[in-house]
């Protein structure tokens, strides 16, 4: 099968840009618009590209962790974000902040780690359902 060359050298520069925006979506998204969703699908548009461009197979040894274990992750992610505030005396999946808020990220706290769960999760699903139909 003939790749494309001009596919593969723009989805080598495009992929890391489209992932920081996936992070800056992700960062902001308890605030404003964005979230774990959007920055979920924005980063598994980056990661499909690059599967496109080049091959299934060199996404899978680009990625650090297998997709099942993004999902775990993720799934854990969530969960705890629920838990914390009920070792605090608040009911499930009260938001808790941190007094200061952190430079370049800003406040952080709760629905920032449930968004963190939900990105993983997105990011897992897509990635492996994808990637198990373009091996076939």
């Amino acid at each position: 099968m003939q790749r494309s060359i001009l596919l593969s050298f723009a989805a080598r520069y495009l992929m890391p840009l489209m992932l920081v925006f996936s992070v800056f979506l992700l960062i902001r998204g308890h605030n404003e618009v964005g979230g774990g969703f959007a920055g979920g699908l924005v980063a598994t548009s980056a990661l499909m590209l690059y599967a496109i461009a080049l091959s299934p197979a060199a996404l899978r040894k680009l990625l650090p962790v297998e997709p099942r274990l993004l999902i775990s992750i993720g799934l854990l992610s969530a969960f705890s974000s629920g838990v914390i505030p009920m070792l605090a005396g608040k009911p499930f999946m009260t938001g808790l902040w941190l007094k200061s808020p952190i430079p370049v990220i800003g406040k952080v706290g709760t629905p920032l780690l449930f968004d963190t769960g939900v990105y993983l999760v997105v990011i897992g699903v897509v990635v492996w359902i994808l990637l198990t139909l373009a091996e076939e």
